[in-house]
């Protein structure tokens, strides 16, 4: 009964978000990709918002067929309260029936967690642009497809159901999502950007590095420096309290947004220089006794985790390098081989490696295990000491916010600084 209600909602939410797509004929930017959607759909939006224009961005990782529709409609998850979606609903016809104030541009995260579910969306969701970030060797969601290649062909979707004198944003580090580019090559009133590290994309990266400061004797990372490359010019950017290269591609995606849209490059530069990265995105985080957390706890993968590990290795610190990492979820038949391939690079670059969850204790030899996330941050918790540097990283079903949690220096801003806080959430097991 549950389940049919939900589909009857869907439905409603649905059709009125296509009716007001049509009304009000909003610019549309849709995102998707395997890594980094939500942090490249934030960037985007702080581009876009230092303009006069009106924009909205899906709140948190809202890429469903139902998150999508509320998006458009600027409506929050009911979760399971019925007189919120009937709210919900009576907004969207007074979108539909009287004049409203509505955005001039969206920004749509679109997620694709089993098959066709963004063929569905682009039936009916035609964007102005369309950003495809990288797709992991092994992405989440893999397990709910026959293979990687099917992944990419749902991801492709998004591409094919571009505007005429629409634009592709495509991730040049990823050899299959930048050949989507030839699913539009013959509509030449298209075009198409691309974004990465390689110096033959359109917008690159050079000279990124890790910036410290001294706290308390202690040198402490607090950012990334980097230069963002378009057209011969070369800008500085500073990247406030994250770490790591995949949080350096929504920059450069967002710079593609902005360009694509004919905002000047300096006017970008000075807008994410204002840009603070979402939670749980390899955020640092002081911790207890003056150490250092670096919290990627929102979700994980083969290709982000390693990617994190790597960080880890890099970090200059006199202390111990402490890594905590749950289970990667919807791996399907690569989980054995991927969480050992984890372990073993885990074990390379920090002190101590700490897991939490089933599919982690194949993670190998010399770790430390626990079931739950609550368990392994109070273990870490007691070791801790001035100069260590903590990396967490896990699915999101692992809750590895709960180690972030037992670490914080400041635990009452848990809040403001963690991902999965909501009432909802805390409520869950």
């Amino acid at each position: 009964m549950k389940h049919f209600l939900k589909k009857i909602v869907v439905s409603i939410l649905e059709i009125e978000a296509r009716i007001i797509l049509k009304k009000y004929n909003p610019f549309v930017i849709a995102v998707t990709g395997s890594v980094g959607k939500t942090s490249t759909k934030d960037a985007i939006y702080t581009v876009l918002a230092g303009t006069p224009s009106y924009v909205r961005k899906s709140q948190k990782s809202f890429n469903s067929e139902i998150g999508v529709p509320l998006t458009i409609l600027g409506c929050e998850n009911g979760w399971s309260n019925p007189l919120l979606w009937i709210r919900n609903i009576l907004h969207g016809l007074e979108l539909i029936l009287l004049k409203s104030k509505y955005p001039d541009c969206l920004v749509l995260e679109v997620g694709a967690d089993h098959p066709g579910d963004i063929q569905r969306i682009t039936k009916w969701l035609k964007p102005d642009v369309a950003v495809v970030t990288k797709v992991s060797a092994v992405p989440v969601h893999v397990e709910f497809f026959p293979s990687r290649d099917h992944l990419l062909n749902e991801k492709s979707y998004l591409i094919k159901a571009l505007k005429k004198g629409g634009t592709a944003i495509l991730s040049e580090d990823d050899e299959d999502v930048r050949n989507m580019a030839q699913l539009i090559t013959q509509q030449m009133t298209q075009r198409v950007i691309t974004f990465g590290v390689r110096h033959s994309a359109s917008v690159n990266v050079s000279h990124d590095s890790i910036v410290y400061e001294e706290r308390d004797g202690v040198k402490i990372p607090v950012g990334m420096s980097f230069k963002l490359n378009n057209g011969g010019n070369s800008l500085p950017v500073m990247a406030h309290e994250v770490l790591g290269i995949q949080q350096i591609y929504p920059y450069l995606a967002a710079a593609a947004v902005g360009i694509s849209r004919n905002i000047i490059l300096t006017d970008i530069i000075k807008s994410l220089g204002t840009h603070i990265a979402p939670k749980g995105r390899m955020n640092i985080i002081p911790g207890v006794n003056n150490t250092v957390i670096i919290d990627d706890t929102y979700n994980s993968s083969p290709d982000a985790l390693h990617e994190a590990l790597l960080v880890l290795g890099k970090i200059e610190t006199n202390g111990k390098k402490i890594v905590v990492l749950g289970d990667m979820m919807e791996l399907g038949k690569f989980s054995l081989e991927e969480h050992k391939k984890a372990g073993d690079l885990a074990r390379q670059v920090a002190t101590i490696v700490v897991t939490v969850g089933q599919r982690s204790k194949g993670m190998g030899e010399n770790i430390i295990s626990f079931n739950t996330s609550s368990e392994a941050g109070e273990y870490v918790r007691r070791m801790v000491a001035k100069g260590d540097v903590v990396l967490v990283k896990g699915s999101q079903s692992m809750r590895m916010e709960r180690v972030v949690k037992n670490l914080l220096a400041e635990p009452e801003k848990a809040g403001e600084l963690l991902v999965r806080q909501e009432p909802e959430w805390l409520a869950r097991k």
